[in-house]
């Protein structure tokens, strides 16, 4: 059994933003030469997320529309952890959509239903911040 471990690094231009990481995860795919196991994939930050769903625009807007609906930025003062950063709301929409996904990799490349792909969903940015990639198999 062989394991592959390397850090992506992410720095969005706004403070939520949606990364379609699915390219940079199969890069390290290829770099691991592993054809059979699984891969992990998570933020290494708790006000971030990784999660599987469809590259689309409108659903992204969506996300953004229903999350904020849930968890809105502002007023500050409605979350209790704000003192000495204002980010109570990232802490909770990354609660709702995820810290990691795994995936099976079969003959060499992730085993993706139609569409899926992977996410880094940011909502505290404009800093960097790191994602792990964590294969094992064979």
């Amino acid at each position: 059994m062989k394991s592959y471990r390397k850090e992506l690094w992410v720095n969005t231009n706004k403070r939520r933003e949606y990364i379609n990481i699915t390219p940079d995860v199969n890069k390290c795919l290829v770099e691991s030469g592993i054809k059979e196991g699984f891969v992990l994939v998570n933020a290494m930050h708790i006000t971030a997320s990784v999660f599987i769903n469809d590259d689309e625009p409108g659903l992204h807007h969506d996300f953004e529309i229903w999350l904020e609906k849930l968890a809105p930025e502002k007023p500050h003062n409605q979350y209790k952890h704000n003192g000495y950063e204002d980010n109570g709301d990232a802490h909770l929409k990354r609660q709702v959509m995820g810290r990691e996904v795994l995936v099976a990799i079969t003959d060499g490349k992730l085993d993706f239903g139609t569409w899926e792909q992977i996410f880094y969903g940011e909502y505290d940015g404009m800093r960097k911040k790191r994602v792990l990639v964590k294969i094992i198999g064979e």
